[in-house]
């Protein structure tokens, strides 16, 4: 069975579980994986296990099962049988950078992290370059490192406004501006409100410099 349709959540509204908790939701996707028995696929579940666990603060379960999607990339060629918005192994791999930070593995933590963002340019994969980029401007909050949050989010600009990725402007003014605060330097009386574009992106704006001022 194709992938899109084993696994249904988002493919539309009307059918897509919205209300179903997001750890349900994962372990389904996991279950449904497993069914595949496609590697590429149990990637992406690993994926979809890491990300949710860890926003769950369960670092040591994000941790292994992040590493176990790696692990598979790495055992072979994988080839998946869908179109993915960026590489799931290269996500995987910033959730294990991620987890092993909270968890106190500081120095492992900036070579994985490092190595999912080599892994996301050698994949060409601008998408996942991006999503790399900028966890890794907020593991560099995480540590209150001002002069690496700059050159990452300096980056993560410059490739943003080449994709024309519009998501990441906005984070990228943000993190700007947390530099500028956590440096001393003062941030403009507008900054704050300051319009990101769509009015989607405006919310996200003002919630996310409100968030990094007061962090």
């Amino acid at each position: 069975m194709p992938f899109p349709r084993a696994l249904p959540v988002g493919r539309s509204r009307e059918r897509a579980p919205q209300t179903l908790p997001k750890p349900v939701l994962a372990k389904r996707i996991y279950a449904l994986a497993q069914k595949q028995n496609e590697p590429a696929i149990m990637i992406g579940a690993y994926r979809a296990l890491a990300i949710t666990l860890y926003y769950l603060g369960n670092f040591e379960a994000a941790r292994e099962y992040a590493r176990r999607g790696v692990q598979i990339w790495h055992s072979g060629d994988v080839e998946s049988p869908v179109e993915e918005v960026h590489a799931p192994v290269v996500i995987c791999m910033c959730f294990e950078a991620l987890s092993q930070w909270h968890l106190g593995e500081t120095a492992s933590c900036h070579a994985t992290m490092t190595e999912a963002i080599s892994l996301a340019k050698e994949l060409s994969d601008t998408h996942a370059l991006a999503q790399a980029l900028y966890l890794s401007v907020m593991l560099g909050y995480y540590e209150r490192n001002a002069s690496e949050v700059e050159r990452l989010t300096s980056d993560l600009i410059e490739l943003s406004t080449r994709q024309n990725f519009a998501f990441y402007l906005p984070l990228g003014e943000i993190l700007r501006g947390w530099v500028r605060s956590a440096s001393g330097s003062t941030v403009p009386n507008d900054w704050l409100l300051r319009p990101a574009g769509q009015n989607a992106l405006n919310y996200l704006a003002i919630f996310g410099k409100m968030f990094f001022l007061l962090g």
